[in-house]
C-alpha cells in the first residue's frame, strides 16, 4: 500500500536527472502529450494503480469462508504485499534517476497487469500470496517514481510554481486511491455478482486503460550517457542530518502500520469484536481512513510542513487513544472515529516525512531519497499488522490490539518531536 505521497521540496537538477531545454525538445519529435496534460494522465495512474492494491481489503472475509484460512493468513496475504512493496524499492524504486520516469512507471503498470491476471487464474491462497506479492512489486516501482514526475510536469507547466502543489496531488492520487480501493471491494462484496472475479476484470481494463494514456506523458529525465554500474538501494544523507531522517522514517512507519492495520485486519475486528459483518461497511471504514489522509493533505496544504508535522502528531496520538477506549469498552463509534482522526494524522505525518526526507537530500538523489522513506513506511505497513495476526493464535483480539496501540504509539511520540526539530532546522 503506499503511500503514502507527498512532498519533495525544489531541489537542484543534475545531470542525470535534469529537465532541460534538451529534454524538451527529445519528448517534441514523438507524439506526447503536452507537460500540464501529462501531470493529471500521470495523476490518474498513480490513483488508479493504488486504488487496485486495496480493493481486496472487504474481499478477505470472502476468501476466508470460501477456503476456510485463520485471520492470521490475511496478515500473511498482506504482508507478502508489503515485502512486494519493499522488495522492488530497494531494488528498483531509484531507478528513475538513471532510466527515466516513463519507462520505470509503464514497467509498474504491467506488473500490475499481471497481478490482476493472476487474481483472475489463481485463486487459491496460494495465488492469493502470489498475486498480492506480484502487485506489491508493481507499487514500489510506482510510488516513488510517480511522486517525482509529477514534481517534475508540474516545474515544467508551471516554471514559477512551488512544488506545494504537485505534492499535494501526488498524496492525494496516493492515499485517495488507497482509499477508493476498500469502497470500490465492498460494494462488488455486497451486491455485484462474482464478487471474486469480477472487481480485477474492471480493474484489468482500468490499468489497461491507464497505461495506454500515460504511454504518450512526456519523459522529464534526460538520461546521462555514461550509466553507473547498477546497485540496489541506497540513501545518502549528511551525517549529520541522519538523525532528522531516521526520525522522518519512523514517523512514516509508525504512520503506515494504521493503514496496515485499517487495510488487512480491520474488517476482522469489526466482526469478532464489535459484530459487524457487513462487508459494504468494511469497505466503507477502509475507505473514511485513507479518505481522512488524502483530504487532510488538501485542507492543510497551505500550512508550514512543521504545523502539519504538529497537527498529524497531534491527530494520530487522539486517534489511537480513540482506538484503544474502542477496544476496551466494545464500542463501535469511537472504533470508526479514531480511525479517522488517526488516518487525518497519517496523511500530514507522511506527507512531513517525505518534505523532512526531501530537504536533506543530496543532489541527483531526489528519487532515491524518497524511496528510503516509502520502504521504511512500508515496513511499518507490513511489521505491526503481521505482529497482530500472529499475537492472535496466542491471545484474545483485545490485549493484541492494545499492544499495537502502544507500539505505534511509542513510535510517533519518539519521531514527530524530532520531525519538528528538523523542520525548524531548515
Amino acid at each position: 500500500m503506499s503511500t503514502p505521497s507527498l512532498s519533495l521540496p525544489p531541489t537542484a537538477s543534475t545531470p542525470a536527472v535534469s529537465v532541460t531545454a534538451e529534454g524538451r525538445l527529445l519528448t517534441r519529435r514523438r507524439i506526447r502529450l503536452p507537460h500540464r496534460a501529462g501531470f493529471w494522465v500521470t495523476a490518474v495512474a498513480f490513483l488508479v494503480m493504488m486504488a487496485f492494491n486495496t480493493v481486496p481489503t472487504p474481499l478477505y472475509a470472502l476468501y476466508q469462508q470460501r477456503d476456510g484460512f485463520p485471520t492470521v493468513m490475511v496478515t500473511v496475504i498482506f504482508a507478502a504485499y508489503s515485502i512486494g512493496v519493499m522488495l522492488s524499492l530497494f531494488l528498483a524504486g531509484h531507478l528513475s534517476d538513471r532510466f527515466g520516469r516513463r519507462r520505470v512507471i509503464l514497467t509498474a503498470v504491467v506488473v500490475e497487469v499481471v497481478a490482476a491476471l493472476t487474481f483472475l487464474v489463481w485463486s487459491s491462497v496460494e495465488g492469493l500470496v502470489a498475486a498480492r506479492f506480484v502487485a506489491g512489486l508493481g507499487i514500489g516501482i510506482l510510488t516513488a517514481t510517480a511522486t517525482a514526475h509529477l514534481a517534475d510536469l508540474r516545474r515544467l507547466s508551471h516554471p514559477t510554481a512551488t512544488i506545494g502543489f504537485a505534492a499535494t496531488i501526488a498524496g492525494v492520487a496516493n492515499m485517495g486511491g488507497l482509499a477508493l480501493g476498500p469502497l470500490i471491494g465492498g460494494v462488488f462484496a455486497e451486491w455485484i455478482p462474482a464478487p471474486l472475479v469480477t472487481p480485477y476484470l474492471v480493474f484489468l481494463a482500468a490499468l489497461v486503460a491507464v497505461g495506454f494514456a500515460y504511454a504518450f506523458v512526456p519523459e522529464t529525465v534526460v538520461r546521462a550517457r555514461t550509466r553507473a554500474p547498477y546497485r540496489p538501494q541506497r540513501v545518502s544523507v549528511p551525517r549529520d542530518s541522519r538523525t532528522a531522517y531516521w526520525a522522518a522514517g519512523i514517523g512514516g512507519f509508525a504512520a503506515f502500520a494504521i493503514t496496515g492495520l485499517f487495510g488487512s485486519v480491520a474488517p476482522t475486528f469489526l466482526a469478532q469484536l464489535l459484530h459487524q459483518s457487513d462487508r459494504f461497511v468494511a469497505g466503507v471504514v477502509s475507505f473514511s481512513v485513507f479518505g481522512a489522509a488524502a483530504l487532510a493533505q488538501v485542507v492543510f496544504a497551505k500550512v508550514s510542513t512543521r504545523q502539519q508535522i504538529v497537527l498529524g502528531v497531534v491527530l494520530i496520538v487522539a486517534g489511537l487513544l480513540s482506538l484503544g477506549a474502542a477496544a476496551l469498552t466494545v464500542a463501535a463509534a469511537p472504533f470508526v472515529l479514531g480511525g479517522i482522526v488517526a488516518g487525518a494524522g497519517v496523511g500530514l505525518v507522511f506527507r512531513g516525512a517525505l518534505a523532512t526526507a526531501g530537504a536533506l537530500a543530496m543532489e541527483g538523489s531526489r528519487s532515491e531519497t524518497t524511496a528510503g522513506i516509502f520502504l521504511l513506511g512500508f515496513a511499518g505497513m507490513t511489521v505491526p499488522p503481521l505482529l497482530v495476526g500472529v499475537a492472535l493464535l496466542w491471545v484474545p483480539l483485545v490485549p493484541a490490539f492494545l499492544g499495537f496501540v502502544v507500539l505505534v504509539l511509542a513510535l510517533i511520540l519518539w519521531a514527530g518531536p524530532r520531525m519538528v526539530r528538523a523542520t525548524r532546522a531548515a
